[in-house]
Order: structure tokens, then C-alpha cells, then sequence
């Protein structure tokens, strides 16, 4: 009778590799990353596609962008904000504008300079300057002001409006 004691195999050293010394824990470190990615994906992160110029120079037509959904949790929308908003389009449909207008300001626009409540505000993030002439009005206790960053188009043709809060789905993240 042979007594001769056999070493213990090792593992493969790609499979060591991939899967680590003990598969079982592997797999449930997998499950719960998968698990906590599709929780961030339904509860928190929203892809979005820019598609179109409103937002130009700041987003390009065809970036993909994440939206940040708890950003308005604990905080108020603030002016400069750009945030995605889904309007009865339908459920898939989101725009993504800047906020320029809080609830109860005027706003309006002579030859291409914003203005709030009667005063000319800076807009760093406008590269594209045009020549739109609005008064668009005061606006509503929970109504906010969102316009595109791009302002060298045709006002009638640009979209804009005054979404309330609730239309906000969240801010971009980064």
C-alpha cells in the first residue's frame, strides 16, 4: 500500500486571479456591488444624453452626463444650477437647462444681457451671447426660470420656461 501523501493542488493562477481563494465570498461581493450599482441607477444617478446647441459651450451635443436625483433634498435650486428637467413630454424625455430666475424675481432680457428685478446679471458661463429682447415677466411663488447656456440662437426657438420645483428631476453631477 502506497502511503504517499499527495500536496495540495493550488488553484489555477488566473483563476486566483479572478475570483480570489474563496469563490463564495467572491460571489457575494459581486451580488452586492451589482445590487448597490442598480439601487444608485434607480434611486440616485440618471444618464442623460445632451442632444442639441441650447446648452453649448457648457455640454455638447451627444455627452453623456450623470444627474445627480438626491440634489434637491436638502437644498433649495440656486441660481446657475443646470438641471434636468421632465416636463409631459413623456417619461423619457428630460431637458437640460440652467436656472436663471428664482420664484417671485423678474426676469428679461435686452439685447442678450440677462436681468433680474431690473439688474444686469453676470452670466460667466454664456459664451455664445446673442440679442434677445424679452420682458418675460415676475414669476410664481415655486416657478424658477431655466434657459439654455447658448444664446446666439433665434429667442422663439430656443426652449425655455418656468418649470415649478417638482418638475426637476435632480442637478448634473460634476
Amino acid at each position: 500500500m502506497d502511503t504517499k501523501l499527495e500536496a495540495p493542488q493550488r488553484p489555477n493562477g488566473w483563476r486566483t486571479a479572478l475570483i480570489g481563494r474563496h469563490p463564495k465570498r467572491t460571489l457575494v461581493r459581486i451580488v452586492i456591488l451589482v445590487g448597490i450599482c442598480l439601487a444608485m441607477r434607480a434611486f440616485v444617478l440618471v444618464p442623460i444624453r445632451v442632444e442639441g446647441i441650447s446648452m453649448l459651450p457648457t455640454y455638447k451635443d451627444g455627452s453623456i452626463h450623470l444627474i445627480n436625483r438626491l440634489a434637491y433634498k436638502l437644498r433649495a435650486p440656486q441660481r446657475g444650477d443646470v438641471v434636468a428637467i421632465r416636463l409631459i413630454a413623456g417619461e423619457h424625455v428630460m431637458y437640460l437647462k440652467r436656472i436663471v430666475g428664482l420664484p417671485g424675481e423678474t426676469v428679461a432680457f435686452h439685447d442678450g444681457q440677462l436681468y433680474i428685478n431690473g439688474q444686469p446679471m453676470a452670466e460667466p458661463y454664456v459664451k455664445l451671447q446673442g440679442h434677445w429682447e424679452s420682458d418675460i415677466g415676475q414669476l410664481g411663488p415655486d416657478q424658477y426660470f431655466v434657459v439654455g447656456d447658448n444664446r446666439d440662437t433665434w429667442f422663439r426657438g430656443h426652449e425655455k420656461g418656468r418649470p415649478t420645483r417638482d418638475y426637476f428631476v435632480g442637478t448634473v453631477l460634476l
